[in-house]
C-alpha cells in the first residue's frame, strides 16, 4: 500500500517533516478553511499542494494524494431544493482538484455530527490515552443535557436510570467536558457545535428517516460520481462512526449491505469506498476481510485502525492497539494485499491503495502536547511501524508461495 498520514494544514502541530520522517510518501489533507459548500478554487488547491511539496528538492518527496474530506453540505443530505447549487459547487471543486492532479476524494454522509465519542482521553494502564465511546454517557448527554424530545424511546430503562444516577454524581466541570466532547466539530476544525442551537439542527431532520437519507445519498452520488469518473477521480465514502443511529438521526453507511446498496445505486467504479476498519469493525456483524473480497474493486482509500468492544455492553468501545483489537488486522491486510495483486494483474493504474494509520494513541512526549484527538504523531508512528511490518511479512509470504 501507499503509506500516508493525515495532515490538518499549517496549524497542525504535526509537521510535514514529521510525516516525511515517518516514512510516508503521501499526505491526506483538505481545505478546512473553506466553508462547507463553497467551491475549492484552483488557487487554494495549488497553495495547499505547494505547502505539501515544499522541500521536495532537498528531502524525500511528499505528495497530496487524498482529499479528506470534501464535505457534503447539509442541504444535500436533507434533500432541499437548494441542494442543486451545492451539488454544482461540488462538481466544480472536483474539476479543480482534477486539474491540479488530485485523484482520490473521501467524503461522508453522516447528518449533523461527524464521528462521535464520549471520552477523548481514556487512559490505559500503561499510561497512554485514546478515544472511547460509552453508550450510557451518550444517553446522559442526549436525555439530560440536550434533553432531546423523544429521546427516551432510544434507550432502555436500565440505561436511562444508570445515566440519571451518573449525572447526579458528576461535577459541573465533568458535565461540560462531556458536552464539549459530544459537540466536537469536524476533525481539523477549531469550531464546535453550540448546545444552545444544537436541537435546531436536529429538528431540521425531523421528516428525514432512513429511506429519505438513503434516497438523498443515492441522488448525490448519481449526480456527482459520473462527473468524477470523467475526471479520473475516485470518490470514496467513509462509513458511519460509530455505525449506528444517534440522536434520532439515521445512519445509512454502517454495514456491508449499506455499502453494497450504495455501490448499486450508481454502478460505476468512481462511486467507491473508504475502507475504515475501525468504523466498520465496531459492529461484530461486519466481516471485514469478506467485504474486501466482495467489494474490493470499489475500495479507493484505506484507514487501518481497530476498536475493542467492551464487556457488559457491546455498544461501548475504545480505540485499541492496531494489532490487538476486534479487527483481525492480519486477515484484513492479507485481503488488501490480494486485492492489490488482482489490480496489478489487471493492469490498473491505481493498483496500490493509499492507506493511513488512523487514530493513534496519545503517548510519550505527545501526552504533553495539544493535538487533534486521535491524531498525535507518536501513536500513529507506532501504528504505522506495526502495520508496515505486518504488510511486509504478508507480502513476503505470498511471494514465497
Amino acid at each position: 500500500m501507499i503509506h500516508t498520514m493525515r495532515w490538518f494544514g499549517p496549524h497542525d502541530p504535526v509537521s510535514l517533516m514529521d510525516i516525511r520522517q515517518a516514512g510516508c510518501s503521501g499526505v491526506v489533507t483538505a481545505l478546512h478553511q473553506v466553508p462547507v459548500g463553497d467551491i475549492w478554487t484552483n488557487e487554494a488547491i495549488r497553495e495547499r499542494i505547494s505547502l505539501v511539496e515544499a522541500g521536495n528538492e532537498q528531502h524525500t518527496p511528499l505528495k497530496w494524494l487524498v482529499v479528506e474530506s470534501l464535505p457534503v453540505h447539509e442541504h444535500i443530505k436533507k434533500g432541499l431544493p437548494s441542494r442543486a447549487q451545492y451539488i454544482e459547487n461540488y462538481k466544480e471543486s472536483l474539476r479543480n482538484l482534477a486539474a491540479e492532479g488530485i485523484r482520490t476524494v473521501c467524503y461522508n454522509f453522516m447528518p449533523v455530527l461527524d464521528w462521535s465519542r464520549t471520552d477523548l482521553a481514556y487512559t490505559f494502564p500503561e499510561g497512554h490515552k485514546t478515544l472511547r465511546f460509552v453508550w450510557e454517557d451518550f444517553a446522559l448527554f442526549d436525555l439530560y443535557i440536550l434533553q432531546r424530545p423523544g429521546a427516551e424511546a432510544d434507550y432502555d430503562e436500565q440505561v436511562r436510570e444508570s445515566a440519571r444516577q451518573k449525572l447526579r454524581n458528576m461535577s459541573p466541570a465533568e458535565v461540560q467536558i462531556l458536552t464539549n466532547t459530544v459537540l466536537l466539530g469536524l476533525p481539523g476544525s477549531e469550531e464546535a457545535f453550540e448546545l444552545t442551537n444544537f436541537q435546531e439542527l436536529l429538528n431540521a431532520y425531523a421528516e428525514i428517516g432512513d429511506k429519505e437519507l438513503r434516497d438523498n445519498l443515492y441522488y448525490f452520488v448519481s449526480q456527482v460520481a459520473p462527473v468524477a469518473q470523467e475526471l479520473g477521480i475516485n470518490l470514496c465514502i467513509h462509513p458511519d462512526d460509530p455505525p449506528c443511529p444517534l440522536l434520532g438521526l439515521p445512519r445509512v453507511v454502517s454495514t456491508e449491505a449499506d455499502l453494497a446498496r450504495l455501490m448499486q445505486a450508481c454502478d460505476i467504479r468512481a462511486n467507491g469506498i473508504t475502507f475504515c476498519t475501525g468504523s466498520l469493525g465496531v459492529r461484530a456483524d461486519n466481516d471485514l476481510p469478506g467485504i474486501i473480497r466482495r467489494l474490493g474493486d470499489r475500495i479507493h482509500f484505506v484507514h487501518l485502525r481497530t476498536t475493542k468492544r467492551e464487556a457488559g455492553d457491546n455498544r461501548n468501545f475504545h480505540e485499541a492497539p492496531h494489532l490487538d483489537g476486534d479487527v483481525d488486522m492480519y486477515e484484513v491486510v492479507k485481503a488488501l494485499h490480494h486485492e492489490e495483486l488482482r489490480r496489478n494483474a489487471a493492469n490498473y493504474a491505481d493498483h496500490l491503495l493509499p492507506m493511513r494509520p488512523d487514530h493513534g494513541f496519545q503517548m510519550l512526549d505527545d501526552l504533553h502536547k495539544k493535538t487533534y484527538p486521535g491524531y498525535s504523531m507518536i501513536g500513529r508512528l507506532k501504528a504505522l511501524a506495526e502495520l508496515r511490518g505486518l504488510e511486509m511479512s504478508i507480502a513476503r509470504s505470498v511471494h514465497e508461495l
